[in-house]
């Protein structure tokens, strides 16, 4: 492990709990994953010095240090909350199976849970000032049911409670309950980012044209999506936040994946949901109103430029 640009004190020491102020040192787990890549860039260039850390060897030119391990390994995650001989000033917790069917339904959950008990309560004991973790969209239940379950409201916000019957949406459920739990014990502000589909370019190309040619494929997960690049912006936004104690958020973007109006896709494939607000045109069923009211977080990337969906 090299260890480069050591410094005998963070300039994030001082800062309030919640905020990470530039030049403070910053853990991101997962930094190889589609998220991770996009993050790792974004966090350096607005200031921050990024420890990158992911499974298996990779290449992340703008961090100041690159971790190789696994977030399962209590020693390793130990190491890597402390790369410079004090705790990093915050963690970004992006380390997880990132879909159902990768690994039996029971590893998901296992390491998913795992791994973020060690990094978020490992960094709850070192002492670290605040931590981002990404959650998912399935915590609610429906993206991986198995079958057609539908929301009891729209938009859905995040009090709405969990009906999850698959293990990848239980495992993003209690990734949030250790949040939580870690707030309790440690004092550490946690926020953890609910998000759905996240993707640019090709992979959001092909995204889209799946669900162009089949809209009905896409009705478990609401159409919602997000653009990577907006993803690392939330995270940064969290980040920066000066929340305290313990927030989830959605963040998706504000319209959805297809060219089919909102209300036409709700009447054909949840009949039964009720409407609390008004959907106009392509509004996301997804309400991501309190992460602009508490994080300033608003999206700034879109799809549609006159492509549209059947």
């Amino acid at each position: 492990m090299s260890q480069q640009g050591i410094r005998h004190r963070m300039p994030g020491a001082d800062a309030p709990r919640g905020r990470t102020p530039d030049g403070s040192v910053v853990l991101v787990t997962g930094a190889a994953g589609v998220i991770g890549g996009v993050v790792v860039p974004y966090l350096a260039g607005s200031g921050l010095r990024v420890v990158a850390v992911d499974r298996s060897p990779f290449s992340s030119p703008k961090a100041e240090l690159v971790l190789v391990g696994d977030v399962r390994d209590r020693a390793f995650v130990a190491q890597s909350l402390r790369p410079f001989g004090r705790p990093v000033d915050a963690v970004v917790h992006l380390a997880a199976i990132a879909a159902p069917g990768q690994v039996p339904e029971d590893e998901t959950l296992a390491q998913n849970v795992q791994g973020a008990y060690l990094v978020l309560d490992g960094a709850g004991r070192a002492g670290v000032r605040c931590a981002v973790a990404a959650s998912s969209v399935a915590a609610y239940g429906y993206a991986w049911a198995g079958r057609d379950l539908s929301p009891p409201y729209v938009p859905v916000d995040e009090a709405q409670p969990s009906v999850a019957i698959d293990s990848y949406g239980l495992s993003k459920t209690m990734t949030e309950q250790v949040g939580a739990f870690a707030t309790r014990r440690w004092g550490m502000p946690t926020i953890l980012l609910r998000f759905p589909f996240v993707g640019d370019g090709d992979r959001l190309a092909a995204h889209l044209d799946r669900i162009r040619r089949d809209v009905a494929a896409n009705r478990r997960e609401l159409w919602a999506w997000l653009d990577t690049r907006d993803a690392a912006r939330a995270v940064h936004a969290a980040l920066t936040s000066g929340l305290t104690g313990h927030h989830v958020f959605n963040i998706a973007a504000p319209d959805t994946s297809t060219a089919v109006p909102t209300a036409e896709l709700l009447a054909r494939f949840h009949p039964d949901t009720r409407l609390r607000a008004p959907l106009d045109g392509f509004d996301s069923p997804l309400d991501s109103s309190a992460a602009r009211r508490l994080l300033g977080f608003e999206t700034r990337h879109g799809w549609r430029d006159g492509a549209g969906n059947d």
